[in-house]
């Protein structure tokens, strides 16, 4: 056995971060390739190491050129994890959740095991976190799921629920495997690290409930400059009502769109740059409510008990609803307004 796992993004290192652990203590071989989706030193190297995670094998630093340009950015991974993989041969590829990273190392393992007459070497595809659908073709992340999903010989899906989307698509029971969600080995792991040495609260004047924790990232919201305005605005009412400020971890994507509309944000505002995990997650579990339009801190705030509100029509983990962990508020500004109450 040889397992390769390939990730390029903050959430997909973090909720990678549990299994990699597990091939290190019962010293199963692995190699790791960093796609370089994320590549900021705060957005990826800082969170290998608050992780202690080995540094990666390879590092291709491959950045998207624009959010139009889905077909490039995975195209260009795809000649790259070619390369290695041939090289490389691994048994078993694994992947998490919905990115190009994602969706390209699953085209290149599914490719490379039609060859076997040519390279002799049988190689299969895992997809950590499978099974998810918010059914919204809209997004290039629900495309990249499906299809991984299909292609896919071990699907290891994080609930029930995800079991039964597989199934009713007609991939085989066999396949299918319910772990549970890394994210909540990853978040305890992350507590029980953090212990003393992260004090983010007292260094930045913050009180336990005492604040709104704010992501936005995806394409759809921060790319429109009337949808992102409205966001911000409404989230600065929400803010305003609770008489609390806001706390704005800023991903670069959306710092560069603020920058290119010239939205100024009001005083309640308070935008600081991308966190590591260990901060990230002293600020997501002390806060007293999560605005977002992030997958992964819709399940992580409901691990951590803390009420969230998604900026988004749709969801792909609807149980964090069920429970009544998540309220799905939409994108327009009276509706989400109306949520937080």
């Amino acid at each position: 056995m040889k397992l390769a796992f390939i990730f390029g993004t903050r959430p997909e290192i973090i909720k990678m971060s549990p299994v990699i652990r597990q091939c290190i203590e019962d010293e199963i071989p692995f190699f790791s390739i960093h796609t370089g989706q994320h590549y900021t030193h705060n957005m990826s190297e800082l969170f290998l190491e608050e992780l202690e995670l080995p540094e990666p094998q390879y590092n291709l630093n491959i950045k998207s050129k624009a959010p139009y340009k889905q077909g490039d950015h995975t195209g260009r991974m795809m000649m790259e994890l070619e390369d290695i993989l041939l090289k490389e041969m691994p048994t078993t590829v694994l992947v998490h959740g919905d990115t190009n990273t994602t969706l390209a190392g699953a085209l290149v393992t599914s490719k490379i095991s039609t060859t076997r007459s040519f390279t002799g070497f049988d190689i299969k595809l895992a997809h950590v976190e499978a099974g998810l659908r918010s059914y919204d073709r809209t997004m290039p992340e629900e495309i990249n799921r499906v299809i991984v999903d299909h292609l896919s010989n071990y699907l290891f899906v994080p609930t029930e629920n995800a079991k039964n989307t597989a199934l009713g698509e007609g991939i085989d029971a066999a396949k299918i495997f319910v772990t549970g969600n890394t994210i909540v080995d990853a978040l305890y792991y992350g507590l029980k690290t953090a212990g003393n040495k992260i004090n983010f609260l007292n260094q930045n004047n913050l009180e336990k409930g005492k604040y709104i924790l704010l992501t936005l990232h995806r394409q759809e919201n921060v790319d429109d400059k009337k949808r992102i305005t409205g966001i911000i605005e409404a989230v600065e009412r929400s803010a305003e009502e609770f008489g609390l400020p806001i706390i704005f971890p800023i991903h670069p994507r959306t710092a560069k769109m603020l920058e290119k509309f010239d939205i100024k944000t009001g005083k309640a505002v308070n935008m600081i740059q991308p966190c590591g995990f260990l901060e990230f997650l002293e600020l997501e579990s002390n806060a007293a409510i999560v605005f977002t339009d992030s997958g992964g801190l819709q399940e992580e705030s409901c691990a951590l008990q803390v009420p969230c509100v998604t900026l988004r029509t749709t969801t792909e983990r609807p149980e964090t609803v069920e429970v009544g962990a998540n309220m799905i508020a939409g994108v327009e500004p009276n509706d989400i307004v109306a949520a937080d109450r």
